[in-house]
């Protein structure tokens, strides 16, 4: 049994329906409690303003499985070593990766790659295999430390939210490990 499959319906079902109404939500992943929407530009723009985060700065996708990034990474770029990419997956390693034309600089911000992750997370896999790819970042505002706790998220974001996913973290003391897409340089390493 898929991870995925392992948590019930109705664990995600709030959380699906937030989503597909362009809400933003908060949820557990890894290591410490993100905030996700559809990567749709309203509801994008909309959590780039509770976090107070640079649109510069581009985003994450996280998803249940590696085709759910097809509508933006450029998969057939022989430049990256794809068999090290899906090796690492799932788990808490993101990749910067070569997109498609026409992938939004509302993802990928001043960068010509988008940073996505298959997590490993069940709550994150179920909540992506129902809904397809989503946002990821850490639930905090810009400049504070990210949130380990649903009692955290709500103290930084008070109503701001439109739902937030109990449950625990993955585990992970870290955020995911950033590896470069076309060199398999580590640019931000997994410590915990």
């Amino acid at each position: 049994m898929s991870a995925a499959n392992s948590v019930p319906t109705w664990k995600t079902a709030p959380a699906l329906r937030a989503l597909t109404a362009h809400g933003v939500i908060a949820y557990p992943t890894e290591a410490v409690y993100g905030l996700g929407c559809l990567p749709q530009r309203a509801p994008v723009q909309r959590l780039l303003r509770i976090k107070r985060r640079s649109p510069r700065k581009g985003l994450i996708l996280i998803g249940a499985y590696p085709d759910q990034f097809r509508r933006y990474i450029d998969f057939a770029d022989a430049r990256v070593d794809w068999m090290q990419v899906f090796a690492s997956w799932p788990g808490a390693v993101t990749w910067l990766l070569p997109t498609r034309p026409g992938t939004p600089a509302w993802l990928t911000g001043e960068h010509t790659s988008l940073a996505v992750r298959v997590s490993d997370h069940p709550l994150v896999q179920a909540l992506c295999a129902r809904s397809g790819a989503i946002i990821s970042t850490s639930a905090n505002p810009a400049g504070c430390v990210p949130a380990r706790d649903p009692a955290r998220v709500r103290a930084y974001f008070g109503g701001q939210l439109d739902y937030v996913l109990n449950g625990p973290l993955g585990g992970r003391s870290q955020p995911s490990e950033i590896r470069y897409g076309l060199t398999g340089a580590v640019i931000r390493p997994a410590t915990g």
